[in-house]
């Protein structure tokens, strides 16, 4: 097992400008001495999904004792709180539906 490296929050950013600037990933991969692509895409997904607080955490368990996102006000919090039981529901609806559709094949 290999061991994990931490780039700086300024090495991603730059990564995520020149993916945007449409630069080779395999090019930006060589300038800025990143190891694997996959980390590369990971911190695009971040950058697309609006969740630029992760690019300054640490490797490792972001989110245990309490060290979970920090959000800039009480209203991204409660957005983010209510994003999250809106998932709940639809997995509870996803779930009745199909074991709906399973008693019906008993």
């Amino acid at each position: 097992m290999g061991t994990r490296v931490s780039y700086p929050e300024e090495v991603k950013l730059k990564a995520i400008e020149m993916r945007l600037a449409g630069v080779p990933v395999k090019k930006v991969l060589e300038d800025l001495n990143i190891r694997n692509h996959s980390q590369l895409k990971t911190w695009m997904k971040w950058y697309r999904n609006g969740e630029l607080h992760r690019l300054a955490q640490p490797v490792g368990k972001q989110y245990t004792f309490g060290k979970g996102p920090q959000y800039e006000s009480e209203t991204a919090k409660l957005q983010a709180e209510n994003r999250y039981l809106k998932q709940q529901i639809d997995v509870l609806k996803k779930y009745k539906e199909l074991e709906r559709k399973w008693r019906q094949k008993l």
